[in-house]
């Protein structure tokens, strides 16, 4: 797929999408990083937002010190001041980080209307001069994930192929849904991805069948494989795309095509549907 070229700044980013799931534990934090890295990998000037408090992703994309978090940029929330708290990366130039913190825990709850508007306002001109723009969201449907569904246009939900997936799914299709109502309409679900995911098994195929015969298309075609080069990649804080092992290359491989469909869905009149097999 051709690509942005970096130069053509000045607009808003090709493509803003959360990553959620309202169960913790699936890899949401994991798909942001292997996404990410692919956007970097391809010259795409990126920013990720970490709006967990758990800081995963901040610790693996080590961007050294830094003085101000998502916490305190949601704490002021006037237009523009994310741009105090955007570090460069240790993944190197051209993948910037909005770190996180324990304390941003104090900003999940909701002070007053507005309250979910908060992140965007922050962000306001920050994200222009970006191709792609990720946002990390913690595993529920709190203040925090609803300032990230009010900022982006695209959702991405992720799951496991297990007993939970399919609830799991609906759940957070529901949360899109309201947030769309509510804060964002130009909101879109960007599909379901499935993670760690091992089809050669009954079970996971089993899931991921009943996961396709419940949303059809909105699964998307790209399943991510179960790897041990993921955490290895992580712990040793690079990009999956950088670590040279064959299951490093396959895990990679498929976040190109994930994020193949996503630029696809962020650039074209497609919107998928927010629940079942029902357009908006």
């Amino acid at each position: 797929m051709a690509t942005k070229d970096r130069s053509q700044h000045g607009q808003r980013p090709v493509l803003s999408c959360a990553v959620m799931a309202l169960k913790g534990g699936v890899g949401k934090s994991t798909t942001t990083l292997g996404l990410a890295g692919a956007a970097w990998e391809r010259g795409l000037r990126t920013l990720v937002v970490d709006l967990d408090p758990q800081a995963n992703t901040t610790a693996a994309l080590d961007p050294g010190s830094f003085r101000y978090t998502s916490s305190d940029v949601l704490a002021d929330a006037r237009p523009g001041v994310a741009a105090d708290a955007v570090v460069q990366s240790g993944w190197g130039v051209g993948l910037d980080v909005l770190p996180s913190e324990r304390a941003l825990e104090h900003r999940a709850v909701s002070v007053g209307q507005d309250s979910a508007q908060r992140l965007r306002v922050s962000l306001t001109g920050v994200v222009d001069t970006y191709d792609v723009v990720l946002v990390d969201c913690p595993p529920s449907l709190g203040e925090l994930t609803r300032n990230a569904l009010a900022a982006v246009q695209l959702a991405l939900v992720v799951t496991e192929p297990s007993f939970f997936a399919l609830p799991g799914a609906e759940q957070a299709l529901g949360a899109l849904s309201i947030v769309r109502a509510e804060a964002n309409l130009a909101l879109r679900a960007a599909g379901i991805l499935v993670n760690r995911a091992r089809p050669q098994t009954s079970e996971h195929a089993f899931r991921l069948a009943e996961l396709r015969a419940a949303y059809g298309d909105l699964v998307l075609a790209t399943v991510v494989p179960e790897r041990t080069s993921v955490q290895q990649a992580q712990g040793a804080c690079v990009p999956i795309q950088t670590w040279r092992s064959p299951g490093a290359r396959e895990v990679a491989d498929a976040y190109e095509d994930v994020l193949d469909s996503l630029l696809l869905r962020a650039t074209t009149n497609l919107t998928a549907p927010l629940t079942g097999t029902e357009h908006p």
